[in-house]
């Protein structure tokens, strides 16, 4: 998440962890039997063409390599994975912010550098800011929406600022070791087209390296403010008790109905609250397949019911 656009970094995180200190999260395994294979990548499709129901996945008990689990690209700064996708071909992929992958200052995706496809991802678990934690597997960014626009020359303001997307294929050898559901909250069900209205809820869950492993700040639960007309539906915009914090970046937001609504990739702080900034992911995935090459590209839904509830 790009905390820099706005704030330094140290007074964000010292003013983010004393209200954090009021919130509340935990984090619950799910349990479903299974194992995925390549093969059941073509499993059935819902009415959606931009989703897709694929058996087989492994348990979630199991699963280490799921939505909200750490990443480290290039060697280079910590992120939080959103979703699950896969295409045509029986490939795996996991999202990021494409803001993941700079290696600048600059957050304007159509002009900031940013590693070229291709460059290596680690999955992580645990990372802290003494600790690089424990690795799950690896990947290679195919996908980044960021140098995407830049290749065509996109001057959109809209789509500069919050088309931030990128796909990590996951390694073959991991594949076992998937599962979509997001974590604590269960799903996601399906994918919001829909506006995003003032009061509605959003669910989310980063794994910030400034937090330990299994933080009860970890989940956000948070509440939509009003977004702006002028964004067109790109960006919508949350705040939450537990807000997220850099790290989080590229975290998955699902909406009250446990639908897929958006990617963590802006904080902002005010006088009294803190604002957090989400891309839409039905725009950021439309964009993907229009523009990725990657033939069939479709989330997949959680294996696990969406809970809306708070539990302890």
């Amino acid at each position: 998440m790009s905390a820099e656009r706005d704030t330094g970094p140290w007074g964000t995180v010292l003013v983010l962890l004393a209200i954090l200190a009021v919130a509340n999260a935990v984090v619950e395994p799910f349990a479903r039997d299974g194992e995925h294979t390549a093969a059941d990548l073509t499993g059935d499709a819902t009415q959606d063409p931009m989703v897709r129901k694929t058996k087989g996945w492994a348990s979630v008990r199991r699963a280490t390599i799921t939505p909200g689990i750490q990443t480290i690209t290039g060697g280079t700064g910590q992120c939080t994975t959103n979703f699950v996708f896969t295409d045509a071909r029986g490939q795996v992929y996991l999202g990021q912010a494409a803001h993941c992958a700079r290696t600048d200052e600059d957050l304007n995706g159509c002009r900031a550098e940013t590693l070229p496809l291709g460059t290596r991802v680690s999955f992580v678990i645990g990372a802290t800011l003494f600790d690089e934690g424990r690795r799950l597997g690896r990947g290679r960014v195919v996908y980044s929406s960021w140098r995407t626009m830049q290749a065509r020359h996109v001057s959109n303001p809209d789509l500069c600022a919050f088309n931030d997307f990128a796909l990590v294929k996951v390694a073959r050898e991991h594949h076992g070791r998937v599962n979509p559901t997001l974590p604590y909250w269960g799903g996601p069900t399906g994918l919001s087209k829909a506006a995003v209205r003032v009061g509605d809820s959003a669910y989310g869950y980063g794994r910030s390296s400034l937090r330990p492993e299994k933080s009860r700040l970890s989940r956000q639960a948070a509440i939509a403010m009003t977004d702006s007309v002028g964004d067109q539906g790109w960006s919508h915009t949350i705040t939450s008790a537990s807000p997220g914090l850099p790290g989080d970046s590229g975290s998955a937001y699902v909406d009250q109905d446990g639908r897929a609504v958006g990617t963590l990739s802006t904080l902002r702080l005010g006088p009294l609250l803190v604002w957090n900034g989400l891309s839409d992911l039905s725009r950021e995935l439309a964009y993907a397949r229009r523009h990725s090459g990657i033939e069939g590209l479709r989330l997949e839904l959680g294996t696990e019911p969406f809970r809306d509830s708070v539990r302890d």
